[in-house]
């Protein structure tokens, strides 16, 4: 009887295995299986111009720098905002809504310590 119960096991946990191992995934932010090449470079432009303001708005706010460093963490916090909301709506998975939210929620950090210090005009 225990020999019938740890073969039923093995083969329930190589069967799992082997499905697991065929359906691989290309791409991380497509878990639909179909290509969003459109969203996803969006998301990522998102990601990178909101980290950008991020990091220059923390700058901006601890370091005296010129006025070029706040119009660039302004600018690109507007832009990373405008591109995430609009990539927000046409979005197709959640994990490409996560990498978005990410980089709208930073853009808007780096665009609030902008405007700020000055804005656009400082």
């Amino acid at each position: 009887m225990a020999d019938t119960a740890s073969t039923s096991t093995a083969s329930t946990s190589t069967a799992s295995t082997s499905t697991a191992s065929t359906s691989s995934r290309t791409n991380i932010l497509n878990s639909d299986g179909q290509p969003h090449r459109l969203i996803n470079v969006l998301a990522v432009i998102t990601l990178v111009l909101g980290l950008v303001s991020f990091v220059l708005g923390l700058i901006v706010r601890n370091v005296h720098t010129g006025a070029a460093v706040i119009v660039i963490a302004t600018t690109t916090g507007l832009i990373a905002c405008l591109v995430g909301l609009y990539d927000q709506m046409i979005s197709a998975t959640r994990e490409q809504r996560i990498v978005i939210v990410t980089g709208i929620i930073a853009g808007f950090v780096g665009l609030a310590i902008g405007l700020s210090k000055g804005g656009f005009v400082p």
